[in-house]
């Protein structure tokens, strides 16, 4: 058995981790914007691609993901899941930003990643399909991903803790994307432009 105060302290230190709000930052002191007063306000990958450009949403895709990849890597199994769940929580509640922050998907797939990689390839692929193959959503690529995520994790793993995770990561994404949720039903939700000039 785990010591509690272990557990504990792993939760705090991926939150931590997480809650560096790197969409912001690369936007703020990089590009000069504040991706937050621009496109859908969110801090993720989409939106610094609509803001800042292709470059800086890579930039943030790769770093948003390595909080989730980080702390997985750096604890043993058995509670590499309460870290990879610290470190999206951390993302989606950043204490920097008032407890504001993206929707999680980035670092839960970084996560994932970490967890089994067979397992994030394969949500990789289910995102890929549902946003660009056949919606150009990002948003329905993003909650077909995180549906899958615990039937993939258990799939891969045979691990009640990370199907567990998986499970925590569909509810948050889900609930994360209650407002695209409307928007879609209301035909306003934004495709992807991998194409289109920043709007700054």
């Amino acid at each position: 058995m785990i010591p509690a105060e272990i557990i504990a302290l792993t939760a705090i230190w991926s939150f931590l981790v997480g809650s560096i709000p790197f969409g912001y930052l690369i936007g703020r002191f990089v590009y000069r914007t504040d991706i937050r007063q621009h496109g859908s306000g969110n801090i993720g990958a989409m939106n610094a691609l609509r803001t800042i450009g292709k470059g800086g949403a890579v930039a943030v895709l790769l770093l948003d993901a390595a909080k989730g990849v980080i702390p997985v890597l750096f604890h043993p199994p058995a509670i590499a899941s309460v870290a990879a769940a610290g470190a999206v929580l951390g993302h989606c509640f950043s204490p920097w930003l008032g407890w504001k922050g993206g929707k999680g998907v980035a670092t839960a797939f970084g996560a994932i990643f970490a967890l089994s990689w067979p397992a994030g390839l394969t949500l990789v692929a289910l995102w890929l399909f549902g946003a660009l193959a056949v919606t150009r959503y990002s948003s329905v690529g993003s909650m077909l991903a995180g549906i899958a995520a615990p039937f993939a994790l258990f799939f891969y793993t045979r691990s009640l803790p990370e199907a567990t995770f998986g499970a925590f990561v569909a509810c948050l994404i889900l609930w994360r994307h209650r407002e695209n949720i409307a928007r879609l039903r209301a035909g306003t939700e934004g495709p992807i432009r991998l194409f289109r000039r920043a709007e700054r």
